[in-house]
């Protein structure tokens, strides 16, 4: 099959579009947080909540309505999905078969391995009283030494980490953000809950590794596959297996304007990048209400469109997350999002909400190009934005005081004044 050459704006429409952020939200409520789950295929979890949690904040992007219960639903009643990883993402609940031989494979590493042998009596202990009195969280062992692990503080947390990685254990419930375990065959539908063939999950995530980047760089994708199948890829490996899945027609090469690099897609999505290269949108992508003219959308810190270097690849775009700098050095702000406007990343914003009193206070605010804060489309776009940014919080409040110049900031606040008292 040929090349598909495309321009970088068909890249970021094409991945923006296949993660539900572009043209617009296009899904509502449980049902639309369902699909938007199966659809994107992971969302990581974070437990910082500045305003959000991060997870909240990507659902909140693509789901008209979305409620932080909406996601907790899915996973701990439904159990349509399950949190797994040092990463903590979460991956439909279909996936588990697949994710079985990355379970085994992880407990084989060195560490792992060593601390199941040296510590056979805790796992032991942590199993028993699963069976008894679970399901259990950390704080309902009491621990009978403490380890040096950012994993735990306690033998039988470390106990706890190690079942659930390996599978035979899985986050039952949360309270808080706190994780509470049982045994996997008492969570996962006993349809899912068996380990697939090895080459079946090897093939599985050697395409999900394309699918969930909508589009990745070629070379990116033998450590992209190492990670999922938790086993090392060669050089000739890689060649050889990625060769196949070109031939084979499961795998299309593409060619970004102005990149001097190879790239990756499914081969199933070539009709849709070649739509997309002649302005033609999906009618299945059409907004539920507003789109991304008609609206800003501010990105959660951990979206995978823009976070992790993706915003400079797709948007020429630097965002950096700042959470974890000291204030000194940071250049933006402690919780930073880009501001999503039309098909293009335009600047940032650093909310804060103050719960004691839900005011919802804009730290800073940062445009790309000063031209853009005297187009009145825009404004609208961004008060809107701000507008359903504030009812999603409950924020009763917002102070906008940081946003420049005042010109933009009036006509942000007659906007967002309809909704909510706007302080400038």
């Amino acid at each position: 099959m040929e090349v598909i050459q495309i321009s970088k704006r068909t890249a970021r429409r094409f991945v923006m579009g296949l993660q539900g952020l572009w043209p617009g939200r296009r899904w509502s409520g449980v049902q639309g947080t369902d699909a938007a789950l199966h659809t994107i295929e992971a969302i990581q979890l974070d437990p910082l909540n500045v305003v959000a949690r991060s997870h909240d904040l990507a659902l909140w992007g693509r789901v008209v309505d979305y409620r932080p219960e909406h996601l907790y639903q899915l996973l701990y009643t439904d159990r349509r999905g399950f949190d797994y990883g040092g990463g903590l993402f979460v991956y439909p609940m279909s996936e588990l078969p697949y994710w079985r031989l990355h379970m085994r494979r992880k407990v084989q590493e060195p560490r792992w391995a060593n601390f199941a042998a040296e510590h056979a009596h805790i796992l032991e202990q942590v199993r028993t009283e699963l069976r008894q009195r679970g399901p259990l969280g950390n704080r309902d062992f009491t621990g009978n030494a403490r380890v040096n692990s950012y994993r735990g503080s306690k033998d039988t947390s470390l106990a706890l980490y190690y079942l659930w990685l390996a599978g035979e254990l899985m986050i039952a419930d949360r309270k808080g953000f706190e994780r509470i375990y049982n045994f996997c065959d008492k969570i996962a539908p006993p349809e899912l809950n068996y380990m697939a063939q090895e080459i079946e999950a090897e093939e599985y995530f050697a395409r999900k590794a394309i699918a969930f980047l909508g589009i990745m760089r070629e070379r990116r994708w033998a450590a992209n596959v190492s990670d999922y199948i938790q086993r090392r890829i060669d050089k000739t490996e890689a060649k050889t297996w990625l060769n196949r899945l070109i031939e084979q027609g499961e795998v299309a090469q593409v060619q970004i304007e102005g990149s001097t690099e190879g790239w990756l897609a499914l081969e199933t999505n070539r009709p849709l990048l070649e739509s997309l290269q002649c302005g033609e949108i999906p009618t299945d992508w059409r907004a539920c209400l507003t789109n991304t003219t008609e609206e800003a959308v501010f990105l959660a810190p951990l979206d995978i469109v823009s976070a992790r270097g993706r915003a400079a690849i797709l948007f020429d775009f630097e965002y950096i997350w700042e959470v974890y700098k000291p204030a000194a050095q940071r250049r933006w702000g402690y919780y930073t999002l880009p501001i999503l406007y039309e098909d293009r990343l335009v600047g940032r914003l650093d909310p804060r909400l103050v719960r004691s009193t839900m005011t919802l206070i804009i730290n800073g605010f940062w445009l790309e190009e000063d031209t853009l804060a005297g187009d009145p489309s825009f404004a609208e776009a961004l008060g809107r934005g701000l507008a359903r940014f504030a009812a999603f919080l409950e924020a009763r409040h917002v102070n906008i005081a940081s946003i420049t110049p005042q010109a933009l900031r009036l006509k942000i606040q007659k906007i967002t004044g309809q909704a909510v008292d706007v302080q400038v």
